[in-house]
């Protein structure tokens, strides 16, 4: 692998199902919204005439709010974060919500005061994952090759992020790990995670 995780000093988490228990239903989001249940919805509804689109994501949003005010940290997951910042490290967000519910989700789990308000990138900072933008925004930001990274998350997508970014990836909160070709390191919760630090 080249590089441990304690050579690893910029962190950049997914949210939903990463730093929090997931609630997210999403085949009833998408009945709700009229997508196939095989669609991915922002890409669903990117392609939507203009009107139709606003409409639905003013919905999805009233409904990811709900769900931010709501949101309960994963397993671990506060105390790793805390970890990381007592040792000085960049950390950032990358999510496909929006950005003002990733701070209300921050601040539902207390760690608000973790991240920086410009290092926290919704779906409308950068072109949402798998595509690598907005880790490689955070890699312009921060001075670091993406190398540097590690990209943290609980689903396919991030892995397949920071793969395309170059970064090194972590798979959090499944027990078993289903993308091994993506994976560098593989934890079954944030807990586990803090223990390998070093």
């Amino acid at each position: 692998m080249g590089m441990t995780l304690e050579g690893i000093r910029h962190w950049v988490f997914d949210m939903d199902g990463t730093l929090t228990v997931p609630i997210h239903d999403f085949p009833a989001i998408k009945r709700e919204l009229g997508i196939p249940q095989d669609d991915d919805i922002l890409g669903h509804l990117a392609a939507l005439p203009a009107e139709e689109s606003a409409a639905k994501h003013a919905w999805l949003l009233e409904h990811e709010r709900e769900l931010a005010l709501a949101s309960q940290p994963a397993e671990g997951a506060v105390e790793l974060v805390r970890e990381l910042s007592a040792r000085g490290y960049q950390l950032g967000i990358l999510t496909r919500n929006a950005q003002e519910l990733a701070y209300i989700t921050l601040k539902a789990i207390g760690l608000d005061d973790c991240f920086a308000v410009e290092d926290v990138l919704g779906r409308d900072e950068a072109t949402p994952k798998p595509d690598p933008a907005g880790l490689l925004q955070l890699a312009t930001r921060w001075s670091v090759k993406p190398e540097k990274m590690v990209m943290i998350g609980d689903y396919m997508h991030d892995l397949n992020c920071g793969r395309a970014a170059g970064a090194k990836t972590i798979l959090v909160n499944l027990k078993d790990n289903p993308w091994p070709e993506l994976t560098d390191w593989h934890a079954v919760d944030c807990a586990e995670l803090r223990g390998m630090l070093g």
